[in-house]
């Protein structure tokens, strides 16, 4: 088996946990694990795993490698970087493609969201071995969730006249259904044979390819294009493939429900029970907590007082609640969010306006990382600005250059390499230098323990885009 991790979308209705540089998968569960690490190791589970690709945005490639680093991988992990997003036809012909040039057309792979929970994994493991089954037989393989509830908010699949959705087994599949209307939703919940559509695959890599021939000729054409005009590199136990913008562009933005499963006539669903989300909002994410006397569900420190169903998360500081009820209230350091429950699918439109008026809120945390460490951005204002910088064992930043701003670094902890115009120096605790405007400059960590250092910048413009990149081990040299 070849697990495929799509690793897409902004999440933005789980804003502000979740960012554009800090996208849904990457949201850390009350076990300590991401979503992203948590699909991860759900497929390492369910099979006997020969390789891990990962779809993914490429100035989310380092954030990813940190995640799967944590857990010492030991399979080949394969990456395909998209420039921007192009949905999920696409990623997963792109990652059929490069199987079948790796491991050939019999390769099976088990196509799965990052950003889905499920609780049951043995349940998990007994479906994809029925599905790996099915797939080998030559079928294309979905998974439906049975119903336990009339959700108007996901798509359904139908099975095939006289089928009863019963686990264990692959079905064929009648049609799949857009989301319903509550009143056909709560029909198909009592007609049995309507399961929730929960965007995973299992397919013979040669199955598919054949099927998209048929049925999105030009679609896998554009995708094959692509892959003939991308850049490859090796790394510590992996591969990538970043994707051409150009040839990217010129490719469909369509699902792999609409561009193939719903034309195929080689479609079987597995049933299962899986005790699935894909968290698709706070009130989901909510429902993933125990609730105290009142109805409370609460991640963090809270006081609270005559205050009834609600949700609070908050990592960082107390919230206290006086007197409310039916609310979602998250904190995180730069940004608060306060909903009613019934309304928290429109967080969104809160991002969608901070987009629209050019505010940073909906792409970045006050802590961004990089692919050399994190920053924090402590206090700013007119002029200055003040963070903190770490930066991993062995990792360094770009030699680079700003017009219009002058910093001054100060060591915390560790040992910093220092390029400062024509000068190399190692700096130790309570040591310092200072880099003028203009001049080019490196900071490195050549210690086995983090770097951690205060800058200051002072200056007339203070924008992270204000850089000049020389030499850059990562690959960002405009």
């Amino acid at each position: 088996m070849h697990i495929v991790i799509i690793a897409g979308g902004a999440g933005s209705r789980l804003w502000p946990v979740s960012r554009e540089a800090h996208p849904k998968p990457f949201i850390r569960m009350q076990d300590g694990y991401s979503l992203l690490q948590k699909t991860y190791l759900r497929g390492q589970a369910a099979a006997e795993v020969q390789s891990v690709t990962t779809v993914t945005n490429r100035e989310l490639f380092f954030r990813t490698e940190d995640d799967y680093r944590e857990l010492n991988p030991c399979q080949p992990l394969h990456y395909l970087l998209e420039p921007f997003g192009r949905n999920t036809a696409p990623a997963v012909a792109a990652a059929a493609l490069e199987l079948q040039q790796r491991y050939g057309e019999e390769a099976l792979m088990l196509v799965l969201p990052a950003d889905h929970l499920i609780q049951d994994e043995t349940a998990f493991e007994r479906a994809v071995a029925t599905a790996a089954e099915a797939a080998t037989d030559g079928q294309l393989v979905t998974f439906g969730i049975r119903p336990t509830h009339a959700e108007t908010g996901f798509g359904y699949i139908e099975v095939g006249e006289g089928s009863h959705t019963t686990s264990g087994q692959a079905l064929n599949v009648a049609r799949f259904v857009e989301k319903p209307a509550r009143e056909v939703a709560e029909a198909y919940l009592a007609g049995g044979r309507h399961l929730w559509n929960a965007g995973m695959f299992c397919f013979r890599v040669g199955t598919l390819l054949e099927e998209l021939a048929a049925h999105a000729p030009a679609l896998l054409g554009a995708v094959t294009a692509t892959l003939e005009a991308a850049q490859n590199s090796e790394g510590e136990g992996h591969t990538v493939t970043q994707l051409c913008a150009e040839a990217f562009g010129a490719v469909a933005d369509d699902s792999i429900d609409y561009a193939l499963m719903e034309k195929s006539s080689r479609v079987a669903v597995v049933p299962c029970e899986l005790g699935w989300s894909d968290i698709g909002s706070w009130q989901a994410m909510a429902e993933l907590v125990e609730p105290d006397d009142a109805g409370n569900r609460v991640i963090g420190e809270a006081e609270l007082e005559n205050t009834r169903n609600c949700y609070i998360h908050s990592r960082s500081r107390l919230v206290a609640a006086v007197g409310v009820q039916d609310l979602v209230i998250v904190d995180t350091s730069d940004a608060l969010l306060v909903a009613h429950k019934d309304q928290s699918q429109d967080v969104k439109k809160i991002v969608q306006r901070l987009k629209r008026n050019g505010s940073e809120l909906h792409e970045h945390h006050v802590t961004v990382h990089r692919p050399w460490g994190t920053y924090t951005v402590l206090e700013e204002g007119e002029r200055f600005k003040m963070k903190r910088i770490e930066v991993k064992p062995g990792a360094s930043l770009s030699l680079q250059m700003h017009h219009h701003r002058s910093e001054h670094w100060i060591v915390v902890s560790g040992t910093a390499k220092v390029v400062n115009g024509e000068k190399e120096i190692l700096l130790r605790t309570n040591e310092s230098t200072y880099i003028p405007a203009g001049h080019k400059h490196r900071l490195e960590n050549p210690g086995i323990i983090p770097l951690v250092m205060i800058e200051v910048q002072s200056g007339e413009y203070l924008g992270e885009d204000d850089i000049v990149r020389f030499e850059d081990v990562y690959g960002r040299c405009q």
